[in-house]
C-alpha cells in the first residue's frame, strides 16, 4: 500500500512529518502560540490497573486537522487513549460550559481522598439542588463508594453535593480542589465552581482540557468500573433497592463503548465524553455543544472511525 505524508505544525513553526498507512493528505495549519495551548505531563492514577503510568504529551501545542467523518458538535476532540495522539478535532481550545461531564473531575478529587468505604451522612443543604436527584434525605448514611457509583451512572446532583461537602467541607472549597486537580493534569483553560456542572457565571472548560480529564479518568480502575456499567443497583438507607440506568446511551448500543459521562444544560447544549476499545486499540472522544438528535450517532461514527484509523496505523511510530 502507498504511504502518504501527514504534515503538522507546532506553535514554534517547526514542521514534523508523520507517515500514515493510508492515502489521505492532512492539511497543515499554523498554530499561534498561546499559554492556553501548552500541554503538561498527565498525572496517572496508580490503582493497580494496566493504564497506571505517566503519559508524556507534547511540550508545545500541535493541531492535527483530520479528514475524519463530519460531526455536529461545536467543539470536539478525538484521541488515541493510550498516548494522547490527536486523531480529529475542531475548536477544541474554545472555552465553553461542559455541564455534567465535569463530574469526572469531581470523581477524581473524591478518589484522591480514598477511603471509599467511609460512611457519609446526608445534610439538608446537600439536597437543595435541581434537576437530577437521587432523592436522598437528610440524616441518611451511605458509603462514599455507593454514592460515587450512583453519581457517575445516573448523574445525580444531590449526590454531587454530598460528596463535595464530605470531601472539602463546602462547595467553594471543593471547587478549589477541582481546579487544583485539573491544573495538575495540565489543563490551562478551565475554571470549575461546583461539583455537578449546573450553570454559573465563570464556569467553563474546553474539549482539550476535558480530554485530559478523561485520560486521567480512563486510567483509574474504580472510575472506569463505574462508567462502563449500563445499570447499577442502588440500595437506599431504608433497605429498598432501585436499579439505575446509565445516562450514556452508547453503552449497549455500541459494543466497543466502555464509558464515560454525559452532560446537558441549556447553556452547554448536549455534551458527551465517551471511550471505546477494540482489538487493543482505544479512543476517547469529547463532544461539547451539540444536540440530542446528533450526539449518539456522531459519537458512534467518530469513535468507530478512530478505532479503524488506529488499526491502519498499527506499527507506525509517531513523531510529535
Amino acid at each position: 500500500m502507498m504511504k502518504c505524508t501527514q504534515i503538522i505544525m507546532t506553535a514554534a513553526a517547526a514542521w514534523s512529518l508523520v507517515s500514515c498507512a493510508n492515502h489521505e493528505v492532512v492539511k497543515a495549519i499554523p498554530v499561534a502560540p498561546s499559554p492556553t495551548q501548552y500541554l503538561a505531563d498527565a498525572t496517572a492514577q496508580g490503582d493497580g490497573n494496566p493504564y497506571a503510568h505517566n503519559v508524556m504529551m507534547p511540550e508545545s501545542p500541535t493541531l492535527v486537522v483530520s479528514s475524519g467523518p463530519s460531526i455536529r458538535a461545536a467543539s470536539y476532540l478525538l484521541l488515541d487513549a493510550r498516548n494522547g495522539q490527536h486523531l480529529a478535532g475542531r475548536n477544541f481550545e474554545t472555552a465553553r460550559a461542559v455541564a455534567s461531564t465535569q463530574k469526572l473531575v469531581t470523581a477524581l478529587v473524591v478518589l484522591d481522598a480514598g477511603n471509599l468505604d467511609k460512611m457519609v451522612r446526608v445534610q439538608s443543604s446537600d439536597v437543595a439542588v435541581e434537576p437530577t436527584r437521587m432523592g436522598l434525605k437528610p440524616g441518611e448514611m451511605y458509603s462514599r463508594r455507593t454514592l460515587l457509583y450512583a453519581f457517575l451512572v445516573k448523574s445525580c446532583n444531590d449526590i454531587a453535593n454530598v460528596l463535595a461537602r464530605d470531601n472539602a467541607g463546602s462547595i467553594s472549597a471543593f471547587a478549589a480542589k477541582m481546579n487544583a486537580k485539573v491544573r495538575s493534569l495540565g489543563c490551562t483553560n478551565s475554571n470549575f465552581k461546583n461539583p455537578h456542572g449546573l450553570t454559573v457565571p465563570g464556569q467553563h472548560s474546553t474539549a482539550r482540557d476535558m480530554a485530559r480529564v478523561a485520560m486521567a479518568a480512563y486510567r483509574n480502575g474504580t472510575l472506569r468500573d463505574a462508567v462502563r456499567r449500563k445499570y447499577y443497583t442502588f440500595r437506599r438507607a431504608d433497605g429498598r433497592s432501585v436499579t439505575l440506568e446509565n445516562t450514556n446511551d452508547l453503552l449497549g448500543a455500541m459494543p466497543e463503548c466502555n464509558g464515560m459521562k454525559t452532560g446537558y444544560t441549556v447553556a452547554s447544549g448536549r455534551c458527551l465524553i465517551s471511550s471505546a476499545a477494540s482489538g487493543g486499540r482505544e479512543v476517547i472522544l469529547v463532544q461539547l455543544g451539540t444536540k440530542t438528535a446528533y450526539i449518539w450517532d456522531d459519537g458512534r461514527l467518530m469513535m468507530s472511525w478512530g478505532l479503524q484509523r488506529l488499526r491502519s496505523r498499527s506499527g507506525v511510530a509517531f513523531k510529535w
